[in-house]
């Protein structure tokens, strides 16, 4: 595997990273994940424009132009072989003494990126769906940043993980259990079915903006599906016809069962159904064009 680390493409056994980097010692750093199609960086506009709300939000100076990303990751995809990948991008703040203040002068930002094969949806969890539980999000407040700091989320996720779960549905819990909402998965943004209006929770501090959440409200607003962007109480959950995941490699995937019990009746419902199959057409015109 060839990667890219700070300034070279080289073998991924003889990169190495000082152990006093920040990203390290404190977690101090962004990440992003954009998926490739026929070799072609999938919304790569989009992604980098979230990356500098992450790089803004945890006050580190972009390294590199909207160009220079571009002509850095489209090298990078070339030397894999692989006609679907995913371009992983890893910022710090760089190499430091252990301090948490940040280094005075600025050092330079530790930049590295690495691609692997995309691994699409099996067929049969389209056909079947996947199961899911619910957790309180004891996350911080600022998840709006793609931070490199994921032990909450690593918990979370191996929480489904021990249920023989794909993903753990994150909740918000207020003052009572009522009024406790959702905010997304572990790895993931959710979405929800009833009575044939697509639901959303609101881009906010208390989740990331996903790419892929856009590109699915903006495919349902296409088609004329009934959307709504508000909070989801979690009780609504329960009650829900479909329930719909989706992220950058796992793209859009029904949960078919939550805590155990089915989801409406138990199987992909027509939304998804239809969701997916756009989706999969959009995809499919946006690597057409030039």
């Amino acid at each position: 595997m060839t990667v890219y680390l700070n300034g070279q493409f080289l073998p991924l056994e003889e990169a190495r990273i000082p152990v006093l980097d920040r990203g390290f010692i404190f977690g101090d750093g962004v990440y992003e994940v954009i998926p490739v199609y026929s070799k072609r960086a999938f919304r790569l506009h989009e992604h980098l424009v979230r990356l500098q709300h992450s790089l803004d939000g945890v006050r580190i100076d972009n390294p590199h132009s909207v160009g220079e990303w571009a002509a850095l990751i489209n090298t990078l995809i070339s030397h894999h072989q692989h006609e679907d990948q995913y371009v992983y991008l890893h910022i710090t703040r760089g190499v430091a003494k252990r301090d948490h203040a940040f280094p005075q002068p600025a050092v330079a930002p530790t930049v590295f990126m690495m691609s692997n094969p995309l691994t699409h949806p099996a067929a049969e969890l389209l056909q079947s769906g996947v199961s899911a539980i619910t957790a309180v999000d004891n996350r911080w407040l600022r998840c709006d940043i793609k931070s490199i700091s994921l032990l909450p989320n690593v918990l979370l996720r191996q929480q489904a993980v021990d249920a023989g779960c794909a993903e753990v549905i994150l909740v918000r819990v207020e003052n009572n259990d009522s009024d406790s909402f959702i905010t997304e998965g572990s790895a993931s943004n959710i979405f929800l079915v009833r009575d044939g209006i697509l639901l959303a929770p609101p881009k906010d501090n208390l989740m990331l903006p996903g790419i892929t959440y856009d590109v699915i409200l903006e495919l349902a607003a296409a088609a004329g599906i009934p959307c709504s962007v508000r909070r989801i109480l979690k009780q609504e959950l329960y009650s829900a016809d479909e329930i719909l995941l989706t992220s950058s490699t796992r793209e859009v995937m029904p949960i078919t069962m939550l805590d155990g019990k089915p989801v409406g009746n138990g199987r992909p419902g027509p939304l998804f159904r239809q969701l997916h199959d756009r989706y999969q057409h959009f995809k499919r015109e946006v690597m057409r064009k030039p």
